[in-house]
């Protein structure tokens, strides 16, 4: 009976740990298998560069998991076990070629202040939508928080026809609708401050232009005004620490170096897995995969579902990723020093770049000025590094999994191995430009490329951080695919879960908690 669980796990990502924790206090025996050597998925932190410089691998930014139902119900538990939030004021910030920029601070009046310099017009604007959040939310983040089944989605389209009448309503329908570009230039006439908002859209493969995207912008606007921004104290593995450490206390297995060669299912109902070693691990209740669904015919074969199998292999993921791990003696000489205090910095500085970039990664070429995230976490939490250094985490978006060329026409190489240094060259140039002299500060630097990201973590398909595109046709009820968003398979007692299910990816732990409340009961 060593080997027998009620719930086995695929994978210990952020997700399956919620749920595997969820499951475990509804009394549940569960057990989680690994493939890598450390759990957390694309929540990690290292030492990916010098001794004493903490990095996260990939996810910094903490904000959905402190404000996401799960934690509110486990967060105190949690804390006990070491747990630590590291809280942001100065929250986002984008910088522009000519030496100025615009940035998004917990202070209200300083906020609308910055943006006054530009548009009057914005700043009231600004302060309108920051005055009507509270109501907005409540409707959004029911949404967001709900089971996406058409029982749940008409109830809540009926509460928020009562609540809003026919006209708000139909007006939040179009904006949920709406592209980046559209929402943001029939609201703001700055392009400085269409450029702040719109380069969130880009960390979750929404380009300007496409439909669905407004949503993200918005809300990271907004949340980030009204409630700041969290970040892990001493990296964002304090959260997968925390979830390991709950998980054991309540008896669950969390064993590592232990991928899954396949599910075991009888006449369409799973039963366990087996192990590459060989072992065999039954599950009475539930098998749980935290993976893409491209892997799930690898690890399943066909399902009785012919339509659900051509879904998951059809899943369309976003272009890639490169992360740049620099170790600094300094932050970056940005031409205001005040810049040193955000957490994010975007060099995206228009709408058309961001759009251009998005195209030319999705064509396969490298792109000739790809969107920097600069984020800072040592401004905030600086004990991640020896004192007086620093830890800078750049995400380098867009960039394409596969190499079909260069949209500069400089980058002879099609292979990652080969063109990983010129292209976080052409990276490193553009940081240069906006803070010189930061390149004299790095000391030790890791270069992390789209296939390595997929080859440590294959659920980064392509080097995708957000494990599939959260277009229309593959959200809301369609993620991963009609019928299935609440993580059901066409085997019985086989779930997914992860950010390729509902609602998507992020640090909120939405689909594993949402799944373990539909196996186990709230």
């Amino acid at each position: 009976m060593a080997d027998t669980y009620d719930a086995v796990l695929i994978g210990a990502g952020h997700n399956a740990l919620a749920a595997a924790l969820h499951l475990a206090a509804k009394g549940w025996k569960v057990a989680l298998f690994e493939g890598a050597a450390s759990p957390g998925g694309a929540v990690k932190t290292g030492e990916y560069t010098l001794p004493g410089f903490r990095h996260d691998w990939a996810a910094m930014n903490l904000s959905l998991f402190a404000g996401s139902p799960f934690f509110k119900a486990y967060g105190a538990e949690l804390g006990t076990l070491g747990l630590e939030f590291a809280p942001v004021a100065d929250c986002f910030a984008s910088a522009f070629a000519d030496g100025s920029w615009l940035g998004v601070s917990t202070d209200l009046a300083t906020t609308t202040a910055r943006i006054a310099a530009l548009s009057p017009a914005d700043a009231a604007t600004w302060q309108r939508l920051v005055q009507a959040f509270p109501g907005e939310a409540a409707h959004i983040f029911a949404l967001l928080g709900s089971p996406m089944n058409l029982r749940a989605f008409a109830s809540f389209g009926w509460k928020l026809w009562r609540a809003k009448g026919a006209r708000g309503s139909l007006d939040l329908a179009r904006f949920l609708a709406q592209s980046p570009r559209a929402w943001l230039e029939e609201t703001f006439e700055s392009p400085q401050v269409r450029a702040l908002l719109g380069a969130w859209g880009m960390h979750l493969d929404f380009a300007p232009d496409v439909a669905g995207g407004a949503l993200f912008p918005y809300l990271e606007g907004m949340a980030n005004q009204s409630f700041g921004m969290v970040l892990g104290k001493g990296g964002a593995d304090t959260v997968i620490r925390a979830l390991v450490a709950a998980v054991q206390a309540r008896g669950g297995v969390v064993e590592c170096n232990a991928p899954v060669a396949r599910i075991i299912h009888h006449g369409a109902h799973a039963t366990g897995v087996e192990l590459r070693d060989g072992r065999r691990i039954t599950a009475t209740r539930a098998v749980i995969a935290g993976v893409a669904p491209q892997a799930l015919r690898r690890l399943a074969g066909a399902t009785p579902d012919a339509a659900f199998d051509a879904r998951m292999a059809g899943f369309a993921h976003a272009p890639g990723t490169m992360m740049i791990h620099l170790a600094t003696s300094a932050l970056p000489h940005w031409p205001d020093t005040a810049l040193q205090r955000f957490a994010y910095v975007h060099l995206a500085p228009s709408l058309d770049q961001m759009a251009r970039t998005y195209q030319q990664a999705k064509a396969g070429l490298l792109p000739d000025e790809p969107v920097i995230v600069v984020g800072q976490p040592t401004a905030i939490d600086p004990g991640r590094a020896p004192d007086g250094q620093h830890v800078l985490w750049l995400q380098v978006r867009m960039a394409p999994g596969t190499i079909l060329g260069d949209a500069a026409g400089q980058i002879s190489a099609r292979d990652w191995p080969t063109a990983a240094q010129p292209f976080a060259n052409r990276a490193l140039d553009i940081l240069e430009r906006y803070a010189p002299g930061t390149r004299a500060s790095i000391l030790g630097q890791r270069i992390v490329t789209p296939a390595e990201l997929e080859a440590e973590n294959p659920n980064l398909v392509g080097g995708d951080q957000v494990c599939g595109s959260h277009h229309l046709h593959q959200h809301f009820l369609y993620r991963p695919a009609r019928g299935h968003a609440d993580g059901s398979t066409p085997i019985t007692n086989l779930h997914l879960t992860g950010a390729a299910v509902w609602p998507g990816a992020g640090t909120g732990a939405g689909s594993g908690y949402l799944l373990a409340q539909k196996l186990a009961g709230r």
